[in-house]
């Protein structure tokens, strides 16, 4: 641990067999493995019957089962229903320490009068001058974004246009991330997205503030209503970015369609994407999407990590609207976080989609100090499945299955 956060050196992954631990799945291959050897070589013996290769088999299986191998499913079942690893990705972070802040209130407040006279001070710093003045510099940041976005829109298409949007675009947001008192820090820019497409995890939707506070990107998602859909158009207006309604969203085809001809202009900036298409809590990395990485090209993986001491960034959208969200956001203390360019990344040749979004995925996690997991982000807001209960069936069977 490093300030709090993870260390960069740090790799976490998800087992890919989730009833067992690994080891234990690949003893039981290797006992497979054994068994199997054991009939051909059988078989392969003129007058051995049939008799003698079930003997055989019930024999090597009664010699290498022990009854303690069940614990492993039994505690691997407890304790997923205590906590899996899924479910608590959608959830604010824990602290081990609390910060003082309402939002990861574990009624630390009044263990002592000296700790309740300190957080009724940091109450009422945050709420009565801090919160006023972001709305206000929130306000004063929005408007002037669509002042200088609309004449950017006037200025004739050429060099000289993305020139203005790129530095109108960095101003205008540099404005709005001060209503949050922002404090981040850039690694390798060297690594800075140039054209293509960037990835990066998903957390907040101050995941763009933060990243358009370095550089200019084109945005891809569905058209909003309210303060977003505000933004949205403001942005429009000076540079080329992809929304869609509702209905077109399902229409993968089109949104690829379009995704391509954008990439396929090398005038156009950098599109950035989050392909786990859902805020995930800043611990974790989940299921990336293959659709944008079957456009080709290039693709700039991008790492953030948001110190959870000074705020919560995470958005967690199916309890708290965006307004409540930047409510609970300008009332913290700060955004803390920190953003590496990794260095850009190539479909190799015969190398699925899928595999490709896995790989970058990696790389992702391993810089943020992040779990990798394979599940799939969806799963916040529907249920698993039914070929996904029967694929981990299957999976118990095999380790238990003897041929």
């Amino acid at each position: 641990m490093q300030n709090g956060v993870l260390s960069n050196n740090v790799i976490a992954r998800s087992k890919d067999l989730i009833l067992v631990p690994e080891p234990e799945m690949q003893n039981h291959r290797n006992h497979l493995e054994e068994i199997k050897a054991e009939n051909s070589l059988t078989s392969a013996i003129p007058g051995k019957s049939e008799n003698l290769i079930r003997r055989n088999s019930f024999e090597t299986l009664k010699r290498e089962f022990e009854p303690a191998i069940c614990l492993d499913y039994i505690k691997a079942g407890v304790e997923a229903i205590i906590e899996d690893e899924v479910t608590s990705r959608f959830e604010a972070e824990e602290l081990k320490n609390w910060n003082l802040l309402t939002r990861t209130n574990r009624h630390y407040e009044f263990i002592s009068w000296k700790l309740t006279v300190i957080w009724m001070f940091g109450f009422g710093l945050r709420y009565c001058f801090l919160l006023p003045l972001r709305i206000f510099i929130c306000f004063i940041g929005v408007m002037w974004l669509t002042v200088c976005t609309a004449f950017v829109g006037y200025v004739p298409e050429g060099s000289f246009k993305r020139w203005l949007n790129h530095k109108v675009s960095v101003m205008c947001f540099g404005v709005l991330s001060s209503a949050l008192s922002t404090v981040i820090t850039y690694h390798n820019p060297e690594n800075r997205p140039v054209r293509g497409i960037c990835v990066a995890n998903h957390t907040s939707p101050i995941d763009v503030l933060v990243l358009m506070c370095d550089n200019c990107y084109s945005l891809i998602g569905q058209r909003h209503g309210g303060f977003l859909g505000i933004l949205q158009r403001a942005l429009a207006r000076a540079s080329p970015h992809i929304w869609f309604e509702r209905s077109e969203v399902k229409d993968r085809e089109a949104v690829a369609k379009r995704l391509k001809k954008h990439v396929s202009d090398p005038t156009n900036p950098p599109i950035l994407i989050f392909p786990e298409g859902t805020c995930i809590n800043n611990t974790s990395v989940m299921q990336f999407k293959k659709g944008s990485f079957e456009v080709g090209g290039v693709i700039y993986p991008v790492a953030i990590k948001y110190d959870p001491r000074f705020g919560d960034a995470f958005w967690n959208s199916s309890r708290y609207s965006m307004i409540q969200y930047l409510y609970m956001t300008m009332s913290s203390w700060a955004i803390v976080c920190d953003v590496w360019y990794l260095p850009p990344m190539y479909r190799n040749e015969g190398e699925s989609a899928i595999d490709f979004a896995n790989r970058v995925k990696s790389v992702i996690a391993r810089q943020g100090g992040l779990v990798d997991l394979q599940w799939d982000g969806q799963l916040k807001r529907m249920k698993p499945k039914k070929e996904w209960k029967e694929k981990q069936q299957e999976e118990f069977s095999k380790r238990l299955k003897v041929e």
